[in-house]
């Protein structure tokens, strides 16, 4: 008697078509037809290069603050020189014998100062400090003699040396 046990042949077509299944998501696989994890990876790697390959503004950033500074001018010598003469003639209207030539001598040094003072006070002068934190980390101070039309938070861009607004 030639008897097959029945649970043998519905096991081997539930095989063949694992088996089946199997292979056929293996040659989409290879084939590129089914999506893989390597191919999300594989895009998003592009992506970050498209966003890298983007032109970036190097000398932009964000103000930080403005603020307006007072600069000493220098002096020549012409003003000490000036102040030293007229002390003199000054002090030298004071006074008689040792008396007169201390007080040339002491209106000679109190001049030259007062008129080296006053040199630097006339050329003296102010600008406005902009300083701006770039976009690449690093912070940049610019002065400008004009008033800026930026304020502090405010999206910028460095031309010519002068901050403009981005």
């Amino acid at each position: 008697m030639n008897t097959r046990p029945k649970l043998l042949y519905p096991s081997l077509i539930a095989a063949a078509i694992s088996v089946t299944a199997v292979s056929l998501a293996g040659v989409a696989a290879l084939t590129g037809h089914l999506p893989s994890a390597s191919a999300a990876a594989d895009a998003e790697a592009q992506a970050k290069h498209a966003e890298a390959a983007k032109p970036t503004c190097a000398l932009c950033g964000v103000v930080e603050s403005v603020r307006l500074v007072e600069h000493r001018g220098e002096g020549s010598g012409l003003g000490a020189v000036a102040g030293g003469v007229a002390g003199a003639v000054l002090g030298n209207q004071l006074g008689n014998g040792n008396g007169r030539t201390a007080m040339t001598l002491i209106g000679a040094g109190g001049g030259a100062y007062m008129g080296n003072e006053m040199e630097k006070n006339s050329k003296r002068s102010s600008s406005y400090q902009v300083r701006v934190l770039l976009d690449n980390g690093t912070v940049r101070t610019l002065y400008q003699h004009e008033v800026p039309s930026v304020a502090a938070g405010d999206r910028v861009k460095i031309a010519n040396g002068i901050v403009v607004p981005a």
